[in-house]
């Protein structure tokens, strides 16, 4: 890749490095001796702070170079000046532009932030709701259609496939155009999926539609993390990690809670039609409310933003602006400059990124023993919430008689669990912090789920025992309820652990273990059924449970050894301490 610095003209005013200066000043032009604290000034008030020169003729410019310099978010904007101006010009200085909506999404104010990621949990709800919704309806989807009930439930496996390869795809394009756009690109494909589900006619049409229905909520859940990535930084990632988190799980449950309901008492058709309105609703208030958060794309529009504003400045007889030589001195040249985004000149073709984007996490799932326990984990994990679709309406109708309502219910155990956890993993955190009793370091969001992964075996095995007409159903329900906290533990450190420990590569480690987890989450509910029916209920969960607890080792042996592990890998060792 060819160096970013060669063929610019460096000027001495280069903020690469430079430290946080404000605010309002970066967001401004200002003058080198005294940076302007005010909002952009309309044109008839700041063409009087120009100096007063000779008028030179427009013609006498064509050999005056122009110097591209970076900007970054720190970037203090130089004060535009008067240094010619053709006495046949009557043009007036073009009105300045406002830059405060090109800010930092760091900077941003927590409100907003919070109102960021309070819209953004809400679509993953969505999305998450989706992919349990399906399930109360297999009985009538088999009898319209006459195919068995394994065929059926590939309409969970043919959303999750959509649901784990899109990403791979769709990732470098939000890097370039940013989140918003594609978010609200695949949300409208997801409601027209959503759409085509409750009109098919035939059985084809069904997994077909539910495979771009996955395609389409799949931004929803895993670019929702690079959005609480662009707006916090590592240390604040916690809170709105865990609430990404409990949404992802929660809408898990309330899909066959709701949709249960309605299957019971209405067609089959009517649990999309209530989910066409429900996601058509929230993508319509995300296109109108949601704002940009990748910072490099605000970056880039600042930059043409301010180089539209020069050349307008230009054309109307204006040119220059004060560069600062030397800040305590307050001296300064004339310069005509133009910006530039460093993240732009190192961006490769949007095919290449595409390539990468599909063999890097499959090169770090290969090679990087982190990243592939990691996956395997939480994939372990997310096969036993998938499995919970198919066993659940099994378990209780068969034991204890539920109809589809009634084992709906019991999927409320899930959304509940994962609710309250929510709470608990959220201020776990923030009183260690209080205590100091957290190192800084990757090893240090493992901790706790070292401890609370083991909930899930622990369910499993309580689930299993304990499904029996002579013990109340009350008892595997509050089980389920614990399985889900352990796989709540287990799936944000895997979040938190690999975007810290792999940074610049974090977003291929994370592609890694989501792949894997959609894929296996998705093939589980095809084997549920004859898995339990042939091992019975006792010895299948407690089969899944031991699965469980051999995996529970993954995150002790980090703890104990991650640094090390890290010190390996030509990936994580660039940040080892």
């Amino acid at each position: 890749m060819a160096d970013p610095e060669v063929g610019l003209v460096r000027s001495p005013l280069d903020t690469t490095n430079e430290t946080d200066t404000g605010l309002e000043g970066r967001n401004s032009f200002s003058t080198p001796q005294t940076p302007s604290r005010q909002s952009m000034k309309s044109s008839s008030n700041w063409e009087a702070e120009f100096e007063k020169t000779e008028d030179i003729e427009p013609e006498e410019h064509g050999e005056w170079p122009i110097v591209t310099h970076y900007l970054t978010f720190e970037t203090e904007l130089p004060s535009p000046t008067l240094i010619c101006r053709s006495s046949t010009t009557t043009l007036g200085p073009p009105e300045q532009p406002d830059l405060v909506k090109y800010t930092s999404p760091f900077e941003w104010s927590q409100s907003r932030k919070r109102w960021i990621i309070c819209l953004s949990c809400t679509a993953t709800v969505c999305t998450a709701f989706t992919a349990g919704a399906y399930s109360p309806g297999l009985d009538q989807m088999k009898q319209e259609w006459g195919v068995s009930t394994v065929a059926i439930l590939c309409g969970i496996t043919t959303f999750t496939c959509g649901f784990g390869i899109a990403p791979m795809v769709l990732a470098p394009f939000s890097e370039i155009m940013g989140r918003r756009p594609v978010f609200i690109a695949t949300g409208i494909l997801f409601v027209l999926c959503q759409l085509c589900c409750a009109l098919t006619r035939s059985f084809g049409g069904m997994l077909v539609a539910r495979f771009f229905v996955g395609v389409g909520g799949s931004t929803f859940s895993t670019m929702v993390g690079g959005v609480v990535s662009d707006i916090y930084h590592t240390s604040d990632r916690n809170t709105p990690m865990a609430l990404f988190s409990g949404a992802a799980l929660c809408g898990t449950g309330l899909g066959p809670m709701v949709t249960g309901f309605i299957a019971q008492h209405l067609s089959w058709r009517w649990m999309f039609y209530l989910q066409v309105i429900m996601d058509g609703v929230i993508i319509m208030i995300m296109t109108v409310c949601f704002k940009e958060t990748r910072g490099s794309v605000l970056l880039s529009r600042k930059a043409r933003v301010l180089n539209q504003f020069y050349e307008q400045m230009e054309e109307a007889g204006y040119f220059g602006v004060k560069m600062p030589i030397d800040g305590a001195s307050g001296q300064y040249e004339i310069q005509r400059i133009r910006w530039k985004v460093k993240s732009d000149e190192e961006r490769t073709s949007i095919g290449k990124m595409i390539a990468i984007s599909l063999y890097r996490p499959f090169l770090l799932l290969l090679t990087e023993p982190v990243v592939f326990w990691f996956s395997l984990w939480v994939a372990f994990s997310w096969a036993v919430l998938y499995l919970t679709l198919a066993a659940i309406p099994l378990v209780f109708s068969t034991i204890y008689g539920f109809n589809i309502e009634q084992s709906g219910a019991v999927f409320s155990a899930i959304s509940i669990a994962a609710i309250l956890f929510t709470v608990v993993c959220i201020y776990q955190e923030k009183t260690a912090q209080k205590l100091n009793k957290l190192p800084n370091t990757p090893e240090a969001r493992l901790y706790f789920a070292c401890y609370e992964s083991a909930l899930m075996p622990i369910g499993l095995f309580i689930f299993g025992w304990t499904s029996r007409p002579d013990i109340h159903w009350i008892v595997p329900t509050i089980a389920l309820g614990l399985a889900t906290c352990g796989i709540f533990s287990i799936y944000l450190s895997v979040f938190n652990y690999l975007a810290d420990c792999y940074h610049r590569y974090a977003s291929s480690a994370l592609a890694a273990q989501s792949f894997c987890r959609n894929m296996l989450g998705g093939a589980i509910p095809l084997v549920t059924i004859q898995m339990y029916e042939k091992l019975l209920y006792g010895p299948a969960s407690s089969l899944l449970g031991g699965i469980g607890t051999l995996l529970t080792i993954v995150p002790w042996v980090l703890l104990l050894y991650g640094p090390r592990i890290r010190a390996r890998s030509k990936f994580a060792s660039e940040i080892v301490e």
